[in-house]
């Protein structure tokens, strides 16, 4: 319900995705709103989908860009955000950009 997340295009990157990229703030967030998980350590995962699903209808967002790290267990954001967006009525734009563990785009989505 935050006001910053109104009408938003936001990024929801995986907690170890900014650490990765020198330069993610001004690369990746200008004009942005931030959200931030990590689906191997944070629990109740459920909460996520949750959450990103009234993202999506409430709040009404514009588009949903998942960072994740080129690691298998970053996989789950993007599931959570694929299953909010099935269980939401606002459809919006999910683009994917996967981070190798050197900190380049090994992947662009739309």
């Amino acid at each position: 319900m935050a006001p910053y997340f109104r009408n938003a295009d936001v990024v929801l990157a995986a907690d170890c995705v900014a650490y990765s990229i020198g330069d993610f703030h001004q690369k990746f967030l200008k004009g942005k709103s931030l959200a931030i998980a990590c689906p191997k350590l944070d629990s109740n995962k459920v909460v996520y989908v949750e959450k990103l699903k009234i993202m999506m209808d409430e709040a009404e967002i514009k588009s949903l860009t998942v960072m994740i790290m080129e690691v298998p267990c970053c996989n789950g954001l993007l599931q959570m955000a694929r299953e909010a967006s099935a269980l939401s009525k606002n459809k919006p734009e999910i683009k994917i950009l996967v981070v190798g563990i050197k900190g380049d785009i090994q992947e662009y989505k739309a």
